[in-house]
């Protein structure tokens, strides 16, 4: 036999053999029994969408080039596309839509497109306004009822959404919510008005009756859902005391976390707002001792400059600023753990936290130039992720590095928890600094960025990291070197740190 002929042969054989696995779907009526074509696999039925419409008189719309098909009501329209898991639900109403996913695909078969009975039967009813029944894998009773003048309601599919529960952490700083999900969500967006948090989830279905609360205590109040076409969307209402808001997909998983951030200083007591007297700078130079940190062209090193800056900005503060305590984590060239100086931040009831350093680049020298403000929350560019790595890995001089957990995404959110009574003021007195900063030194502003830094995480108020300028930069190195350079930044942190005081003070009388 030639090849050709073998070919044939294989072609009619399969052919054959497609024709009679077909098998035929029952459908019972008031009217009678109509059978329309099916194929069974592994016990489970298919029919054809298009020859269920005809059956049933449903008007119906193909587009075999797509290989879709649209199924219509006076209620709802339904579209099913050939070889996918997700069929769209529309309401005519008020053209909202709902995406729901199936267990299983559909499938092409001569043409047309098989949907699995025992997944689909009750939004057919639905569509239809009438209550089928499958009573046998591959047969259903349709019955007939006179429509009662109500939109009915959609019967949701077991297995059918991505998200499909929720969890809620209230904490003093705010509410931690996580959303569970099967799928992993590949982006959202979120919008606020009127006490209402919107997130919207891309290319996921939600079931709305498992994220459908109310009553609760403290800042949310009440959570809904929907489905929008191929998204989904969450509303949390929430109390006045709501600040911001941050959304993080769970590493190494599909849940994603939501944190809820409270106001600072509400309803304080006098003996309350004591507390928050703005009475404490801690300064801290990074680096020292056998961590350099980085080496600049001419051999500057950075914990030198750092040292330099921060006993410079301190006698400012000593001599202008007598009401505020000056507090050091470093006034000599040693090593202090990054923990310790969080610590160190924190025993001493400090108000603000400056950390001070200098940038570099790998290659020496280079064209980066300019200073950086940063904030703690988890790095947004490969940039910021690239500094933090950087700064942070000075741990490997310390006694026990163990003691840092790894900054992943899932930890960061929890961080930004403890610290979302401070990120306010973290930011307020950032854009301070930077304006002060670009006024008074010829080096550019590379910005407020935001990124994971140890030294930060550990002190609980508000705080930021600057990187002063790179030392790999021939005439960053060389303002940053000389006295008159360290001088001008100090210069610059004080005049930002005493507008900031009267700032946080007039915040502490008004509430």
């Amino acid at each position: 036999m030639s090849l050709f002929k073998f070919c044939l042969f294989v072609l009619f054989f399969t052919s054959t053999l497609l024709a009679q696995e077909d098998e035929q779907f029952i459908i019972q009526t008031s009217k009678g029994i109509l059978y329309i074509p099916a194929y069974e696999r592994q016990g489970a039925f298919y029919f054809s969408a298009k020859s269920f419409a005809e059956a049933v008189s449903l008007n119906y719309f193909i587009n075999e080039g797509a290989g879709k098909i649209e199924l219509k009501s006076d209620y709802y329209s339904i579209k099913i596309s050939a070889r996918n898991p997700y069929i769209i639900f529309t309401s005519k109403k008020d053209n909202s839509s709902s995406v729901i996913q199936l267990p299983t695909s559909t499938y092409l078969i001569k043409g047309h497109i098989y949907i699995p009975a025992k997944y689909v039967v009750g939004l057919l009813g639905t569509l239809m306004n009438k209550k089928i029944d499958l009573t046998k894998p591959n047969q259903v009773i349709i019955k007939d009822e006179e429509p009662n003048g109500k939109e009915p309601t959609v019967v949701s599919t077991p297995g059918s959404f991505n998200i499909f529960s929720f969890s809620m952490d209230q904490k003093t700083n705010g509410t931690l919510v996580n959303i569970k999900s099967n799928k992993r969500i590949p982006s959202y967006k979120s919008s606020f008005k009127d006490d209402v948090l919107t997130i919207t989830f891309r290319k996921v279905g939600v079931d709305t009756s498992k994220l459908n609360f109310t009553g609760a205590k403290g800042l949310v109040k009440s959570i809904s859902s929907k489905n929008v076409g191929d998204d989904c969307e969450i509303y949390f209402k929430l109390a006045k005391e709501f600040t911001a808001s941050d959304v993080l997909n769970v590493e190494n998983s599909n849940d994603v976390q939501i944190t809820l951030h409270n106001k600072i200083f509400e309803d304080k007591s006098e003996k309350d707002k004591e507390k928050w007297v703005f009475d404490v700078i801690v300064i801290d130079a990074g680096h020292g001792g056998v961590d350099a940190g980085a080496i600049g062209v001419g051999g500057v090193k950075e914990k030198d400059v750092n040292l330099a800056v921060a006993l410079k900005l301190g006698k400012l503060l000593e001599e202008n600023m007598k009401e505020v305590k000056v507090i050091y984590t470093r006034k000599t060239d040693v090593q202090v753990d990054l923990y310790k100086r969080g610590k160190i931040a924190n025993e001493n009831d400090g108000k603000i936290f400056i950390s001070i350093h200098c940038n570099s680049t790998p290659k020496k020298p280079s064209d980066a130039e300019g200073f950086e403000v940063y904030l703690l929350r988890p790095g947004r560019t490969q940039e910021a992720i690239t500094i933090a790595e950087r700064e942070n890995s000075v741990i490997q001089y310390e006694e026990n590095p163990n003691r840092y957990q790894k900054l992943t995404d899932e930890n960061f959110i929890l961080v930004n928890m403890a610290h979302s009574t401070y990120m306010k003021y973290s930011e307020k007195f950032a854009e301070m600094l930077d304006k002060q900063l670009t006024a008074n030194l010829k080096l550019s502003s590379r910005g407020i960025k935001q990124a994971g830094f140890y030294v930060l995480v550990g002190a609980s108020m508000p705080n930021v990291l600057i990187e002063t300028g790179f030392l790999s930069n021939t005439n960053d190195a060389a303002f940053l070197k000389s006295k008159d350079g360290q001088q001008k930044i100090a210069n610059s942190i004080f005049q930002a740190l005493k507008n900031f005081k009267q700032f946080y003070d007039k915040q502490i009388e008004s509430n």
